[in-house]
């Protein structure tokens, strides 16, 4: 009996130290930074927010406490002490963007901290590893910090005798890098050519490559034995100049190669002779992935996912190698890439506030701004950048350039210095719809403004909802009316009542593809015209830029337009990403083709909409609520047979497989702390539904092709849907 009653408890304590030892949270971040343990990493903020993975993969987990900790000291947080700072068990569910009131921070110190939890699951967590992280020398009440650039080492994937003197080298991947080659020589004083570049000609290094797709040749001379070279590259004067983002000086300058070639060297090169650094922000490749029945497809988002991490290389979201400067239109593209493609927020987050400070000439990449700033927030469910910014986001609306009308013009005598100021701009901004003007379907620019005014219009949708975060209600009351009315105001100037479409501007009848997708994309088209506006979109083709497919696609996507939006996601032509895959790029160029754009550059990720455009709107995974607590998942996959994909979220990944064969299947996996709305797409005739294997209610929506599946908590969930 006493035998048989130890065993009891022992098997009751070993079930209780495993439901206590075996989770633990993870993915911590600090004001959005992962590494924090970078020696070039530092937070900046006196008020730094805490975020971290809740545990636990059964149906329905959610946290309902936790208790964080900050020690001056390693050895007191492995012992649980929180000797700077000690939440306690607090019984709240929050596991994003947590701020440890009360908690005071010195400058250039490190801290040490870590979490646990509790769930309606798991009884108790256990404790989370500790993390470190080291505070900047000055410090803000709400400082963006930045992770620190890191260098990856590569071995070339092919090297190749072409003479007796000359070797050829491959890399795979265009990168942001820097080189160090291991030479012989037997008595000093010779010298070797070394010459780098993004393309190729009849098997060479292409020397004369047009635009700005890079190449550059170095001379080298040798001294007596065996020495590792680092090779010191050219700077180029108008990316190294002063409206540049410049590396910082525990990187050193960076070229963008694939290949490289050596000449005027008889010795063989092994590949571990070579050595590329490729420099870029911190990235986890296995974050993300999607694969479908369609290859063209796949190809096209490994373009894109890679190049959202070789493009990263300045810390800042960059046009390209050609000038390095950061611009609103590239940023927006970027920043919903990067959030598509890896758990990372801080860089985004940084070239926002750069962006604040810093705008650049194009009205409606001015008015981007709200946009970008209200991702921010949406993504991450952090506030402090709308709160830090809200002036200069408000005076960001132009609402200043507004006219009798109602809408807004740069061309009027309202841009004055005083407006310039208001938006930290130096001069007067201009219109420009889309680029190179060359791209905009022939658009005629009046006075009047329909791309601009459509901007204008989703600039107060966001200043209205960012009033309404910050509990500003006179403000959120103020921006709602003037977005309703400014809503009246755009159609009574621009849609024309004989064709249903949107004119460019206000004295011309002309009706350009972007004066239609805008208005769609940005939420002005009324019921009863959008199918007109969509078979016009579509009538267009891709008669945008790779900047402006960002907007087309949404237009087509938020149309319900998903078998064509793919035909043109996966076309062959020459305005097509496969395109720039056949001409030999490994980052997406910043035209479709030198055709269009005779000084483009090869490493330009306003050309990687896909990598967002995949996941959010093919795949149909959206944030509903701040910071992912609920999505929404309306995939428009159309006729693929099946494709799946893994989305990061600030509370973990979202898992998303859908085959479309006889039977149609959804399994989603949500991790905990996170809900969602599942939309199927609607099927003729009668359906039977069910849900892990359970028959279940459903309601058709009225006006979109989707049924509505109900909601889903965390957790794996198997839905299949057939006609009876």
């Amino acid at each position: 009996m006493v035998k048989s009653t130890f065993l009891a408890t022992a098997i009751v304590i070993m079930f209780l130290s495993v439901a206590v030892g075996q989770n633990k949270p993870t993915g911590l971040l600090v004001n959005l930074i992962a590494n924090t343990e970078s020696a070039n990493a530092s937070i900046n903020s006196k008020n730094p927010l805490f975020s971290w993975i809740v545990s636990g993969k059964a149906n329905a987990t959610r946290q309902v406490a936790y208790q964080l900790i900050v020690s001056d000291s390693f050895s007191k947080a492995e012992k649980f002490e929180g000797s700077i700072w000690d939440s306690s068990k607090q019984q709240v569910d929050s596991s994003i963007s947590v701020s440890a009131k009360g908690l005071t921070l010195k400058p250039s110190t490190t801290y040490y901290w870590r979490v646990k939890t509790w769930s309606n699951k798991i009884r108790e967590s256990d404790w989370s590893d500790i993390k470190t992280f080291k505070t900047a020398d000055k410090l803000t009440e709400n400082g963006v910090s930045a992770e620190a650039l890191v260098k990856t080492r590569q071995q070339a994937s092919m090297v190749k005798k072409l003479s007796s003197e000359l070797s050829f080298i491959d890399f795979g991947k265009d990168a942001f890098a820097q080189l160090a080659l291991k030479l012989t020589s037997k008595n000093g004083g010779d010298t070797v050519s070394i010459s780098f570049g993004e393309a190729l000609k009849a098997g060479r290094l292409d020397a004369n490559p047009g635009g700005t797709i890079r190449y550059q040749k170095v001379k080298l001379p040798l001294e007596r034995g065996t020495k590792i070279y680092q090779i010191h590259l050219k700077k180029d004067q108008r990316n190294t100049g002063s409206a540049a983002f410049l590396m910082p000086d525990y990187i050193g300058e960076v070229f963008p190669f694939r290949y490289v070639e050596v000449d005027s060297y008889s010795l063989s090169l092994a590949k571990a002779d070579i050595q590329r650094d490729m420099v870029h922000y911190p990235f986890d490749d296995s974050a993300s992935y999607f694969k479908s029945s369609n290859d063209t497809l796949n190809k096209i988002w490994d373009l894109c996912k890679y190049s959202i991490k070789a493009t990263s290389f300045a810390g800042v979201y960059v046009d390209g190698d050609r000038e390095r400067i950061p611009y609103e239109a590239d940023a927006l593209i970027n920043q919903l890439g990067h959030y598509s493609v890896d758990r990372e927020y801080s860089m985004a987050r940084k070239s926002v506030a750069y962006l604040l400070e810093h705008p650049t000439w194009p009205t409606e990449w001015i008015l981007q701004a709200l946009i970008i700033s209200w991702n921010d927030y949406l993504y991450t469910g952090d506030k402090q950048l709308l709160e830090s910014s809200y002036q200069i986001l408000k005076n960001r609306t132009l609402m200043q350039l507004r006219g009798k009308n109602g809408l807004i013009s740069t061309t009027s005598s309202l841009q004055t210095t005083d407006f310039a100021k208001s938006i930290n701009f130096n001069g007067k901004i201009r219109d420009i719809v889309d680029w190179p003007l060359s791209e905009t379907d022939g658009f005629v620019f009046n006075e009047y403004n329909a791309v601009v005014n459509a901007f204008y219009y989703k600039s107060l949708v966001n200043m209205k909802l960012i009033a309404q975060v910050l509990e500003r209600k006179s403000d959120q009351e103020f921006y709602k009316k003037q977005a309703g009315e400014i809503k009246t105001a755009y159609n009574k100037m621009f849609l024309e009542g004989k064709t249903g479409l949107y004119s460019d501007g206000e004295v011309t009848s002309h009706s350009s593809l972007h004066a239609n997708m805008f208005a769609l994309t940005l939420g002005l088209v009324p019921e009863t015209n959008r199918d007109l506006v969509l078979s016009f979109i579509k009538s267009r083709g891709m008669a945008s830029s790779v900047y402006g497919s960002q907007f087309l696609m949404e237009s087509l996507y938020n149309g319900f337009e998903g078998n064509y939006a793919r035909k043109l996601l996966t076309d062959g032509g020459i305005r097509s990403w496969y395109n720039m895959i056949r001409v030999g790029s490994t980052i997406t160029l910043e035209a479709w083709d030198n055709k269009y754009k005779p000084n483009q550059d090869w490493n330009h990720a306003w050309g990687a909409s896909p990598a967002n455009i995949i996941p959010r709107k093919l795949m149909g995974i959206e944030p509903i609520a701040a910071g992912f607590e609920e999505i929404a998942i309306m995939p428009q996959t159309g006729d693929l047979e099946e494709a799946e994909v893994l989305m990061p979220t600030i509370r973990g990944p979202i898992s998303l497989k859908i085959s479309n064969k006889k039977v149609y299947t959804l399994k989603v996996i949500l991790p905990a702390n996170m809900r969602g709305q599942v939309f199927l797409p609607k099927l003729d005739g009668k359906i039977l539904v069910t849900c892990n294997g359970k028959r279940i209610p459903f309601q058709p929506i009225a006006g979109k092709p989707f049924i509505n599946a109900g909601k889903v908590e965390s957790g794996s969930w198997t839905f299949t849907m057939r006609q009876k």
